[in-house]
């Protein structure tokens, strides 16, 4: 809530929105200590008529790429309600000719994560937001591999590195000829996660607790953990068998799920979504092809912890 002053015959707002700070005057002299809150007495009832800052809305980036945002000046902290690292395509699935199998393709991997951690910001620093890309689907052939997923973080030109998210590892065969061998399947792996150094505890000057923060996928405090890899069927046995291929690997431990295994007879595997795995394709059947995978995501605010 902004307050106004009257300076020299003139109204001029102090608020956090334009970056005013009230000082305490201490005699003579004003003190250097900034006031976060100021109450009035209503008709007996007290009531909030200045804060220093007041804690913003939520603001999603959920495109693959860089971009830059301030730190609002009053702010000394932002909450991260969740972010993840791109995931991992999965791979195409592969028929043979009369080569004793069929091959199904791995699911892909999905990012690393965090959700509802607060870190200590600068007020007024640019912040650099990296969201990672999600990785191609990987071919219908005897070997080659998926698109692995990209790096999600955040750092500050004062600040530095803040956290970082690792995109989830390829999919994989290789080794295989349309008359045999058959391939050799390898799955994906979970992106790795650098969660940085978060505050444990600590109140805001507009009142929240930031403990109690739990609104993000994994829904408790200061969750953070490596992502998952794709499941990997392998190979069926006999000519012309039917296998269907790998699910892709769920971003947020298990919260947001990845792509559907290909059904060589109905469908080719499914895309990934929120930094999850895309799916693998099945074997023997019309439909072999593998799913893309989810791209990354961020969600933040800015805060100022008294």
């Amino acid at each position: 809530m902004p307050i106004f002053v009257k300076d020299a015959g003139q109204w001029r707002e102090i608020s956090s929105s334009t970056g005013g700070e009230v000082f305490l005057r201490d005699g003579t002299s004003y003190t250097n200590q900034t006031i976060n809150n100021i109450y009035v007495n209503d008709s007996g009832t007290w009531r909030e008529a200045y804060s220093l800052f007041e804690t913003t809305s939520f603001a999603t980036v959920s495109t693959a790429g860089s971009s830059q945002v301030s730190v609002p000046s009053n702010a000394n902290a932002i909450h991260i309600q969740e972010a993840v690292g791109g995931g991992s395509g999965g791979m195409g699935g592969v028929s043979y000719d009369k080569a004793g199998g069929e091959s199904a393709g791995a699911g892909g991997g999905s990012g690393a994560y965090i959700s509802d951690r607060v870190y200590t910001v600068t007020g007024g620093e640019q912040l650099t937001l990296n969201v990672g890309a999600g990785g191609t689907s990987g071919p219908i052939a005897y070997s080659g591999s998926s698109g692995v997923g990209s790096t999600t973080s955040l750092s500050g030109a004062t600040t530095g590195s803040i956290f970082s998210l690792g995109g989830a590892g390829a999919a994989s065969a290789a080794g295989g000829g349309v008359q045999g061998p058959l391939r050799s399947n390898s799955p994906s792996t979970g992106g790795t996660v650098t969660q940085g150094t978060s505050l444990s505890s600590g109140t805001t000057v507009d009142g929240l607790n930031i403990t109690t923060f739990n609104s993000g996928e994994i829904g408790t405090f200061n969750a953070y953990g490596n992502g998952a890899a794709g499941t990997n069927p392998g190979n069926c046995g006999g000519d012309n068998c039917q296998i269907g291929g790998g699910s892709g690997g769920a971003s947020y431990n298990g919260n947001v799920g990845g792509g559907s295994s290909g059904s060589p007879g109905g469908s080719n595997g499914g895309a990934g979504s929120r930094g999850s795995g895309g799916g693998g394709g099945g074997a023997q059947g019309q439909f072999e092809g593998a799913g893309v995978a989810g791209v990354g995501e961020m969600v933040y605010r800015f805060l100022r912890i008294a």
